[in-house]
């Protein structure tokens, strides 16, 4: 390796020899182990010690610099929640022309059927959060699969409300992904407009109707499994990020 090669095109933990979710402390014990073995004063007739010592003070520096490592950490998952909008985005631009489409080909009936899905959660009379489910935190958690049209908390019975979807396919998804709030889960129940399975749409070879429909169902399946994990891995990221700053705290009382 060239030695005017900036520090982050290194193999940094790699150099230092550590795995790359070491610690902190981890990363500062390999340094020393290190630094003893290649330091040019013990090393008085290699002509490579003096740079292979600079290059692991390089190392060091970048890899306990916390800071630095959070806001990396930061950019990796804004950019995976950026995407993950872009594909939702996408997604309901392809809902709405094929909901415009079906209305000129004449299936305006199952186009006016608006969903309704149910929404229960556990939350005492006297809980002034609603058991962490304010409309602000159900709109966040329900937008992220299509418009909608409609929320309704109820005023009588605490730990429920109604959501009304612009699609069919928005509520599908919300039953089948959504879970809600980690310590409060939801339940999520159909209360009107859900599809009918019709098996013999997708095995009749009659028509070449059915074979649209079975190709259109992979690739909602493909699509659901993206968002997902798109979805997954930005919570993920984000408890990383946590787990950092903990860590960081922990150092700096230390």
């Amino acid at each position: 390796m060239a030695g005017g090669e900036a520090p982050l095109q290194l193999d940094l933990y790699g150099l230092l020899g550590v795995g790359e979710k070491a610690s902190e402390k981890e990363v500062k014990k390999a340094y020393r182990q290190k630094a003893l073995t290649c330091h040019p004063d013990k090393n008085p007739d290699d002509p490579r010690a003096a740079e292979v010592f600079h290059r692991l003070s390089q190392a060091l520096a970048v890899l306990t610099d916390a800071t630095a490592r959070i806001i990396r950490l930061r950019e990796e998952g804004s950019r995976q929640l950026q995407e993950q909008q872009r594909l939702v985005q996408e997604q309901i631009r392809l809902e709405r022309e094929q909901h415009v489409q079906g209305k000129q080909e004449g299936n305006g009936a199952e186009g006016r059927i608006t969903p309704k899905l149910k929404l229960k959660w556990k939350c005492s009379k006297d809980d002034e959060t609603r058991g962490g489910y304010s409309e602000d935190v159900l709109l966040q958690i329900l937008q992220k699969y299509g418009d909608v049209l409609n929320l309704l908390i109820s005023s009588r019975k605490t730990g429920s409300a109604v959501v009304e979807f612009a699609t069919v396919k928005a509520a599908e998804m919300a039953v089948k992904n959504e879970v809600g709030l980690i310590n409060n889960p939801l339940k999520i129940t159909w209360l009107e407009g859900q599809p009918r399975n019709n098996p013999s749409t997708v095995l009749s070879d009659s028509t070449s109707q059915p074979r649209t429909s079975q190709a259109s169902a992979v690739s909602e399946r493909d699509y659901e499994s993206l968002v997902m994990m798109r979805m997954r891995q930005a919570a993920e990221r984000q408890q990383l990020i946590e787990q950092l700053k903990r860590e960081d705290e922990e150092e700096s009382h230390t």
